[in-house]
C-alpha cells in the first residue's frame, strides 16, 4: 500500500473514532509504528501526535507537547540506539529506563525470558512495559510533567534509595567532552543522577545528534558511565 492510501485510510479510520492508538493504527494499515510515525510527519495537516496516541490537527493539547514533537527526529537512529542498549539486558536483571525519546526503543528488543524488573519515572516507558510477559513494573511517582511524560520530586527520589539497580540506561540532550552530560528539563537531574548513584553500571544511550552538543541542565560527567551507545552500536 502506497503512501497516499495509507494517509487517507488513517484519515477515514481516524475520522470514525475520534482518537487512535499508534500501535492500533499500524495494525490498520498492515505497516510498522515507524511508518505510520513518517506518514503522520508528512501530512501534520491532518494529523497530531501525542502520547503514542493519533489526534486530528489542531489539537490544543499536542501543540503544548514536545516529547512527541521531537520523537521522529532522528528516528531511525534512535533505534538503532535503543536496540543497542537492550542487548545488553539480561533475562533477571533489575534496569533502570530513563526517560526520553531513544529509550523507549528499548522496550521492544527486552528479554522475554526469566524476570526482568523496570525501573522508570516516565510515563511513556511504563506505558510501554505494561503487560509484557515476565516483566516487573516500578514506576516510581510524584509531579507529573507533560512535556517529558516524566514525574519528579522527593516521592520518585526516596523510592530509588530502598532500590538496587543492576543497569541504568540514561538518556541526554548533549554530550560534550568539556562541558559533560546535560539535557533540557532540571526536573530530571535529581532523578538521573540518584539511578547512577544507585546503579552497579550504568549506560549513556544517545543518537549521534547529541554528541558535542550542551543543554542547560548537567546532571553528570562521561566517565561515570561504563560506556556511550549510539546508533553507531548496532
Amino acid at each position: 500500500m502506497k503512501k497516499p492510501e495509507r494517509i487517507r485510510r488513517l484519515d477515514e479510520r481516524l475520522r470514525a473514532v475520534g482518537v487512535l492508538h499508534l500501535r492500533d493504527a499500524a495494525q490498520h494499515l498492515d505497516v510498522s509504528e515507524m511508518t505510520v510515525r513518517r506518514d503522520l510527519a508528512s501530512a501534520p495537516e491532518l494529523f497530531s501526535y501525542l502520547g503514542g496516541y493519533i489526534l486530528p490537527a489542531g489539537s490544543e493539547r499536542a501543540s503544548t507537547y514536545r516529547l512527541d514533537a521531537e520523537f521522529d527526529a532522528h528516528a531511525e537512529a534512535k533505534e538503532a540506539a535503543g536496540r543497542a542498549a537492550a542487548r545488553l539486558v539480561e533475562p533477571d536483571d533489575t534496569i533502570f529506563i530513563d526517560c526520553g525519546t531513544t529509550t523507549p526503543r528499548m522496550i521492544d528488543h527486552l528479554p522475554v525470558t526469566g524476570r526482568l524488573t523496570v525501573i522508570t519515572y516516565a510515563m511513556n516507558i511504563a506505558t510501554r512495559l505494561a503487560g509484557r510477559p515476565n516483566t516487573s513494573l516500578i514506576l516510581l511517582g510524584g509531579l507529573f510533567h507533560a512535556s517529558s511524560q516524566s514525574f519528579s520530586g522527593e516521592e520518585a527520589l526516596r523510592s530509588l534509595e530502598r532500590l538496587g539497580i543492576s543497569k541504568a540506561f540514561i538518556s541526554a540532550g548533549g554530550v560534550h567532552a568539556q562541558y559533560g552530560i546535560t539535557c533540557s528539563n532540571f526536573h530530571e537531574v535529581p532523578v538521573k543522577q540518584a539511578a547512577l548513584a544507585r546503579a552497579a553500571v550504568a549506560y549513556l544511550v544517545v543518537d549521534s545528534s547529541k554528541i558535542d552538543k550542551i543543554k542547560p541542565a548537567y546532571f553528570a560527567r562521561r566517565e561515570q558511565f561504563a560506556r556511550l551507545i549510539t546508533e553507531a552500536d548496532a
